[in-house]
């Protein structure tokens, strides 16, 4: 979704701070600007390479 779109989606842009605002409020946001390892996995996959499945952690 793109933040052009969120005033129009969730009812203006007053509610759209507001959800915003309570979403953020106690959060740590990280900018990750690093190689995605699912994109280079991914990548790897589909130029023949196999992929290692994983089981996910509980």
């Amino acid at each position: 979704m793109r933040p052009a779109d969120l005033a129009r989606d969730f009812q203006g842009e007053r509610m759209t701070a507001a959800l915003l605002d309570r979403l953020t409020h106690r959060c740590h946001i990280f900018e990750m600007n690093g190689e995605s390892y699912r994109f280079r996995e991914s990548m790897k996959a589909k130029d023949g390479q196999t992929m290692k499945a994983t089981k996910p952690k509980k």
